[in-house]
């Protein structure tokens, strides 16, 4: 049996005010691709599906699309909610879709209901659900657990991070013991959360309120392969435990990121090779840094003139109309900062103090336009600030 790790799909998610629902239906194109090729038996989806609670009405559909086309490649779906999913409305009408192999792991009561599946010999048609004595695969999910709202239902005091998912595997652990009874059972369980030794980028929300929101590695122990979604970052944090990380980049810091999930190989004898699968983006990002005129004529940049650019200018004054000019070459800038070498060499002075010092109202304006984009007012913008106040002064004069 084959299984396809991914998570954090974030569907209807912006990229900077850019929409990326083509861009996700790309990789639906990708993975079902890779599901046919590859003949995946189960894909995982291990939280985060859609970008917030209350997705668009496109955003469903492309949900909707996404399990059909799975399903009608061969595979079965798994999927449990994450901390952007509203966990009641993605967990709909889930007894329904069980039917056509998709299983939805997004409610407390269902911890220890894992989906089962046969191995081995015992993977034949006069035993689709395993329910034989032979080797069977239980695939468990954890849902995201916000601890002050499920640690009375888990039956611990301390409202935290570690509490609630410890309660949330010893269930598991408690189910595997009694099937493993009868049985050889392997397991894999799916959990969106924040574990310990993993990297982080700019787009995860954080799990965590005034507290440690990371839980340590140990809790998943003895498990065959621990699925886990949140950090947008593909990382194996030990060689059962791993984040797939996020199909596409949803910020620069994971400019550098390879996304893709991991292919998880499962028979009679447990967890077999795990191997890396890649989906490719349609645009690149570029974080770029420099002065404005070295960004404009460097040849070695043009590879950035398709891309998605974070761009930081280093010039010592600000120049003008900068993003005129760079989206002049690089089209779709949609960040633009401002570090001016030397900045820190000598403190500035700070604006009340400069406003101390003018003498005229014309020093006052110009003050403030050199203090908020870094460069002095030329002549012609203080000719055309000075005739603005002259008429501001004639007007009172003529009430």
């Amino acid at each position: 049996m084959r299984l396809l790790h991914t998570s954090d799909w974030h569907l209807g998610r912006s990229f900077h005010g850019v929409g990326m629902l083509d861009a996700q239906r790309d990789f639906i194109d990708q993975l079902v691709a890779k599901v046919r090729d590859e003949a995946v038996d189960v894909v995982l989806i291990a939280g985060d599906v859609y970008d917030r609670a209350l997705p668009g009405v496109d955003v469903v559909g492309l949900l909707d699309d996404a399990l059909v086309r799975l399903t009608g490649a061969g595979a079965q779906v798994v999927l449990t909610s994450g901390n952007h999913d509203s966990a009641i409305r993605l967990g709909f009408a889930s007894r329904l879709l069980e039917r056509g192999g998709v299983h939805l792991r997004t409610r407390l009561d269902e911890l220890d209901q894992p989906v089962l599946l046969p191995l081995g010999d015992s993977a034949s048609a006069a035993d689709p659900a395993g329910t034989g004595t032979g080797p069977v695969l239980a695939i468990y999910g954890i849902p995201w657990l916000e601890p002050r709202l499920v640690a009375e239902q888990l039956g611990v005091d301390t409202a935290s991070h570690f509490e609630v998912t410890r309660a949330a595997t010893e269930r598991i652990r408690e189910d595997l013991l009694r099937r493993g009874a009868a049985r050889t059972v392997h397991s894999v369980v799916l959990a969106h959360t924040f574990a310990s030794g993993g990297i982080s980028s700019d787009s995860e929300r954080d799990l965590s309120i005034g507290g440690v929101g990371a839980v340590p590695l140990d809790l998943f122990d003895g498990f065959g392969y621990t699925a886990l979604g949140h950090l947008h970052g593909r990382q194996a944090l030990s060689p059962s435990v791993r984040y797939s990380g996020s199909p596409l980049a949803y910020s620069f810091s994971e400019a550098k990121h390879s996304k893709g999930g991991w292919l998880v190989d499962v028979d009679a004898d447990g967890i077999g090779e795990v191997r890396e699968v890649l989906w490719t983006a349609p645009r690149a990002l570029a974080v770029l840094r420099g002065k404005l005129e070295d960004l404009l004529d460097s040849a070695d940049l043009a590879w950035a003139e398709d891309a998605y650019c974070q761009i930081t200018l280093t010039d010592a004054a600000r120049p003008a109309l900068a993003m005129d000019r760079l989206r002049a070459r690089f089209p779709d800038t949609l960040v633009l900062g401002f570090d001016p070498e030397g900045a820190g060499a000598a403190p500035k002075a700070s604006y009340s103090s400069r406003l101390a010092e003018a003498d005229d109202d014309l020093s006052v304006c110009c003050g403030f336009l050199e203090h908020v984009r870094g460069r002095p007012a030329s002549d012609a913008e203080s000719g055309v600030l000075a005739e603005a106040l002259e008429a501001v002064r004639l007007e009172g004069v003529s009430r």
